[in-house]
């Protein structure tokens, strides 16, 4: 063997094995870098403000202190909503029907489907019914248009108070009804005054 032929082996040699080296760490970096993903937000937004219109009618409204979102896999993640979750909701006439505030929330995409849950402190107000909820979580079915918990829940209504185990609701809370009530009792009052709907009143015209 010539020594040109072997100066263009020891080449080849010392390429493949920079290339070896360099394939290895970067199976090692993708990896690591893959792990890394699942702990750090790769998306992140504070003072957060989202709209959701259907057919040039707004439908619900959102206000975060914080988003943070985190990639599990290809088709797996998930959003950290904290510093205060607010959502509204609206009817077919633009009035502001529904509220849900919480501490804090989260938004979990799996493939084609999706969750959200919102805990800590949870109040949920219809306010053209005059009915307010509290509990600690929720769970909200976007593509089934439903809201529930197991927790426990206090329902009050311009009739009465009703309190116990589990809920389940329209998006809307528009019929709410309690899965395992306890200790609830109405009003019977002659003199009380009809709810008026604060959030949509403006007042008399002149």
């Amino acid at each position: 063997m010539s020594l040109s032929h072997l100066f263009c082996l020891n080449k080849m040699v010392a390429a493949l094995t920079v290339a070896t080296i360099v394939i290895s760490c970067g199976h090692k970096l993708a990896s690591t870098d893959t792990e890394v993903s699942k702990n750090t937000p790769v998306q992140t937004a504070d003072s957060l403000y989202a709209t959701r219109v259907e057919n040039g009618i707004l439908k619900f409204r959102l206000e975060t202190g914080r988003m943070e979102k985190y990639q599990i896999s290809e088709d797996e993640s998930y959003e950290d909503y904290s510093g205060g979750f607010n959502v509204f909701g609206y009817n077919a006439d633009g009035l502001l029907e529904t509220e849900i505030i919480a501490d804090k929330a989260r938004h979990t995409v799996m493939g084609k489907g999706e969750k959200w849950s919102a805990f800590g402190d949870v109040v949920i107000t219809n306010y053209i019914k005059g009915e307010v909820i509290t509990t600690d979580t929720i769970y909200w079915d976007q593509k089934e248009k439903k809201i529930s918990t197991d927790c426990y829940v206090r329902l009050e209504t311009p009739q009465g108070l009703m309190q116990g185990y589990g809920m389940e609701s329209d998006e809307m809370v528009r019929h709410a009804f309690l899965l395992r009530p306890f200790d609830s009792y109405g009003i019977v009052d002659s003199t009380k005054v009809e709810y008026t709907d604060t959030a949509n009143f403006i007042g008399p015209r002149f």
